[in-house]
């Protein structure tokens, strides 16, 4: 199986040019997907695109992921409004987010065909207005442009479209064209909305270089119901822990509809198709078990995390459903706090542990949950907020501190 085979199988084809798969099958190809930098973490409706690069890696291509420090100055055109201009030190910093989350998917150290990360700034900051337009520009005429499903879609928005985010099409040109003469990159893939952007490089090239480039795109993700993919009820599900936690992270991908999970195992796994056919099956046969959801989000959170976070949230999703209060199934689950073994011998209340947990906001809320019976520790109930908590009770050197059934953390004690 080549590469254009496996994309096929796993739906990742939404349009190609003529000539990809046999290129794919028969050549070494070096190929980009862009990365723009509008926040300092990518989110999971990048993942996608990040093990399309993976993957063509993984079939002995050449990947180069672009981060745009240039056209992040200007941003893709949405489809309803204009973009808010970034200033050159978000940008800089959203960039140096971005690259350590690639190098988690693609190996830069490979031979023959190691990873690139590139900044479009390199060639972009440096061009002028003049030499642009001659040099690009003049390739281009506007009725070409106004075909284009980016353009012509904020044309009619109310506020129409700046010239600013009209140009955008033409450097994502340019983008491809210093990558075809730079490293003889001859694919550009990403999703569908980029089908404009990738043909108008493949056509610079054509016009300025006589050589033939290509595109291929996947098509663009929703859930079975139609939602945008990658919100939640806290808002986008980000790669970085520190903006979306590794349980929250977790949690995501277990919460997929049925309708979704297959695809999801299909765009967002390693796993083969025997794999997925069997937890197809699996789900056929016992829906309420979730097998492919569980494998799903233990699948990609080694992926994004790697495997001591899918040790720990397994271990904690087990803490806050149900699983047996051990020290070594506390040991597994990070701790929302610490405190140490001489405050507990000074006297500290359950009340106050409960605050250091995080779950209250502030005493007199923890008097009130403790009162109603909506909080225990290590999974004995608690009804008194005067008592006091003793260093006997902690299980290891930890305590489980709950509010309700699914309010859970693990507060550790230090010498």
């Amino acid at each position: 199986m080549n590469l254009f085979e496996e994309f096929e199988w796993r739906g990742l084809v939404y349009h190609a040019t003529d000539g990809v798969s046999d290129a794919l099958k028969n050549d070494h190809v070096t190929a980009y997907i862009g990365f723009d930098p509008t926040a300092s973490s990518l989110h999971v409706g990048n993942l996608l695109t990040m093990m399309g690069l993976a993957r063509l890696q993984r079939f002995g291509h050449s990947p180069i992921a672009i981060v745009g420090g240039g056209t992040g100055m200007i941003g893709d055109p949405k489809p309803t409004q204009e973009r808010p201009l970034l200033s050159l030190e978000d940008i800089d910093r959203n960039v140096q987010g971005i690259k350590p989350q690639l190098a988690k998917l693609l190996d830069f150290d490979s031979h023959p065909n190691p990873a690139r990360i590139v900044n479009n700034a390199d060639w972009l900051a440096r061009l002028d207005l003049l030499g642009f337009l001659r040099d690009t520009g003049k390739y281009f005429t506007v009725n070409y442009m106004l075909e284009k499903e980016a353009i012509s879609r904020r044309l009619e928005a109310e506020d129409g479209i700046s010239y600013t985010e009209f140009s955008y099409l033409l450097l994502q040109a340019r983008d491809y064209l210093e990558l075809f003469d730079r490293y003889n990159c001859t694919l550009q893939m990403g999703g569908s909305d980029q089908w404009g952007n990738i043909t108008a490089g493949i056509e610079l090239i054509r016009k300025l270089r006589g050589k033939k480039a290509h595109g291929l795109v996947w098509g663009l993700l929703k859930t079975a119901s139609g939602a945008k993919f990658g919100k939640s009820e806290q808002g986008a599900i980000w790669l970085d822990p520190s903006r979306t936690s590794e349980r929250d992270f977790y949690q995501f991908w277990l919460n997929t509809d049925d309708g979704d999970v297959i695809a999801y195992l299909k765009y967002f796994t390693w796993l083969n198709q025997q794999d997925i056919a069997a937890l197809d099956t699996a789900m056929r046969d016992d829906p309420s078990a979730r097998a492919p959801q569980r494998k799903l989000a233990e699948e990609v959170t080694r992926i994004v995390h790697g495997a001591d976070s899918v040790t720990r949230v397994i271990a904690d999703a087990a803490l806050r459903f149900g699983g047996a209060v051990t020290a070594e199934a506390l040991q597994q689950v990070a701790p929302a706090a610490s405190i140490s073994s001489q405050k507990i011998a000074d006297g500290l209340t359950i009340t106050e542990l409960l605050l250091i947990a995080g779950l209250s906001k502030s005493k007199s809320d923890a008097f009130r949950l403790i009162e109603q019976g909506g909080v225990s520790v290590n999974d004995v109930a608690v009804t008194d907020p005067r008592a006091a908590v003793s260093i006997e009770q902690a299980v290891g050197n930890r305590f489980k501190v709950a509010k309700g059934k699914r309010s859970v953390a693990v507060v550790e004690v230090t010498p």
